[in-house]
C-alpha cells in the first residue's frame, strides 16, 4: 500500500504504525520508503542489541537511566534490529498506568525524543477518524468485499463522504477556519500586481517584435510607451471613481 500511494505521487513525512505491526522485518521493508514510528511490543522474540547484548524490550527499559522526577519522557536508546536496522526507541510515562512505560520506535534515530513522541501522537486523530469511518460511514459494513481493487473503490468512498460532511461542518460551526485555510495557501503563491503582468506581456511581444524584424526599434518601443501611459490612466481614473464612491457612501 505504501508504494500504491508513493507511485500515484502521494508524499509523507512518516508512516504510523500501531504495536500489531512493529516487527524488525515490516521496520525495514517500509523504512526503505519513508521513516517509521510505531508502538512498540514488548514480546521475548522481539531483541534489540544495545551494548553487544540482545534483549527484549522490558530488559532494555531496565537498563537504561531514567529522568528523575514526573518527566513524561524516562529515557531513550539508539539499538540496532535482527535486520541491522538502527532505530531509536524512546519510553515514556504510561499516564492511564502508573509505575508502568510504552515505548515508541523510530527508524529515524536523529529525530529529538519529544518530536518523536509529538508525532506519534497524530495517530489518536487517525484512530477517531477511522471510528467515525467505521461507525456512520459504513466502512467496512456496507458491503463484503476481497477484490483489492475493488476495497480501494469502497474506501474511497466512505472517504468521500468524509470529506464533504467535514467540509459542511467547518462552513457551519467556526467559519472562520477557511478564511485561515485560504490565507495560508494564498502566502504560498506571490500573486503578481496588475503592472508586473503587463510589462512581462509586453516583454514577451518585445521579443516577439524583435525576432520578427516587422518594425523597427523606435516604433516598437513607443508602441510600449503609448500602452503603459493608457493603462496608468485608466488606473488612475479607477482610483478616482472609487474614491469618489468611498466618499458619496460615507456621505
Amino acid at each position: 500500500m505504501v508504494k500504491r500511494a508513493i507511485s500515484f505521487g502521494i508524499r509523507a513525512d512518516y508512516v504510523l504504525m500501531d504495536s500489531w505491526f512493529c516487527f524488525p522485518t515490516i521496520l525495514a521493508a517500509l523504512g526503505k520508503y519513508l521513516p517509521v514510528i510505531c508502538m512498540a511490543k514488548d514480546m521475548p522474540t522481539i531483541l534489540y542489541q544495545y551494548k553487544g547484548k540482545r534483549v527484549r524490550l522490558s530488559k532494555l527499559h531496565s537498563l537504561l537511566r531514567k529522568r528523575h522526577g514526573k518527566a513524561k519522557i524516562l529515557t531513550s536508546a539508539v539499538v540496532e534490529t535482527k535486520e541491522g536496522q538502527q532505530v531509536k526507541i524512546v519510553f515514556v510515562r504510561n499516564r492511564n498506568k502508573k509505575r508502568q512505560w510504552l515505548g515508541i520506535v523510530s527508524t529515524d534515530i536523529t529525530l529529538q525524543d519529544g518530536e518523536i513522541v509529538r508525532i506519534y501522537g497524530k495517530r489518536w486523530d487517525i484512530e477517531v477518524f477511522f471510528k467515525m469511518m467505521k461507525h456512520y460511514l459504513n466502512l467496512e459494513r456496507e458491503t463484503q468485499l476481497r477484490d483489492y481493487d475493488v476495497m480501494i473503490a469502497h474506501i474511497t468512498i466512505a472517504m468521500s463522504r468524509y470529506i464533504l460532511l467535514a467540509f459542511e461542518q467547518r462552513c457551519h460551526d467556526d467559519p472562520r477556519t477557511l478564511g485561515s485555510f485560504f490565507f495560508v495557501c494564498s502566502d504560498e503563491m506571490k500573486d503578481l500586481s496588475l503592472m508586473e503582468a503587463l510589462q512581462w506581456i509586453l516583454g514577451l511581444a518585445m521579443e516577439k517584435i524583435r525576432s520578427a524584424g516587422i518594425v523597427t526599434e523606435d516604433v516598437a518601443l513607443a508602441l510600449v510607451d503609448s500602452i503603459i501611459d493608457i493603462a496608468i490612466d485608466m488606473l488612475q481614473t479607477g482610483w478616482r471613481i472609487s474614491r469618489n464612491n468611498i466618499a458619496m457612501a460615507i456621505s
